[in-house]
């Protein structure tokens, strides 16, 4: 049985989020794994993924995964990464898709009139670079990093939870925008963890101690 399984369906570079969790978790076994049986027999769960929901949606589903993935939602650390977060929730803009909808909301695009800088120029889309996430709610997956600190993103959609007691934090580009979601066992974010220096480094070390 793995300590931590990472869910791979064909969407995205994972060797990246496997080594960060193998450093700060030297001696667990970590499985990059797209065998259901694998990631229903591991103890923790990282649902990563880049690219195109409806890309990513169909994958998963060719791939016998979204029974397994729902499951581990609703009974294990799971921890979502980018589309990972976004596939957890009902519907997506991007393709007009249904997601797995493990958490109320949807997700949408950055509002082209609103991705305007405070200098008057245009803000870029996919949003891509570090921004500062402001803590909304305590949570053991903060535990040791400063609020408002800088995390690595790239996206050109983002979440729009229906519960807003859902969100663990916020960010900003053009327009203020959910970055993290908690509830029970589920942390999901929109930057990536593991491309996010010492402050990435720190949230999956948190991850792998975290015991909901």
């Amino acid at each position: 049985m793995s300590d931590v399984a990472i869910i791979d369906y064909g969407m995205g570079n994972l060797r990246s989020v496997a080594k960060a969790i193998e450093h700060v978790a030297p001696g667990k076994r970590v499985a990059v794994t797209s065998d259901p049986a694998v990631v229903a027999a591991a103890a923790r769960v990282v649902f990563p993924g880049q690219g195109a929901m409806p890309d990513c949606m169909r994958e998963l589903d060719l791939r016998g995964l979204r029974d397994v993935v729902k499951a581990a939602a609703a009974s294990k650390p799971f921890l979502g990464i980018c589309i990972g977060q976004q596939m957890l929730f009902e519907h997506s803009e991007e393709g007009n898709v249904p997601g797995l909808g493990i958490l109320p909301g949807g997700v949408v695009r950055f509002p082209d009139a609103k991705m305007v800088a405070a200098d008057g120029s245009r803000l870029k889309v996919p949003h891509m670079g570090w921004n500062e996430v402001c803590q909304r709610k305590p949570h053991p997956m903060w535990e040791g990093i400063p609020d408002n600190e800088r995390f690595y993103f790239v996206h050109s959609y983002f979440v729009a939870p229906a519960d807003a007691a859902l969100v663990a934090a916020e960010s900003d580009y053009g327009t203020r925008f959910t970055s993290a979601v908690a509830r029970a066992n589920i942390f999901a974010v929109q930057f990536h963890p593991e491309k996010s220096a010492q402050a990435g480094l720190k949230m999956l070390a948190n991850f792998i101690s975290w015991a909901p």
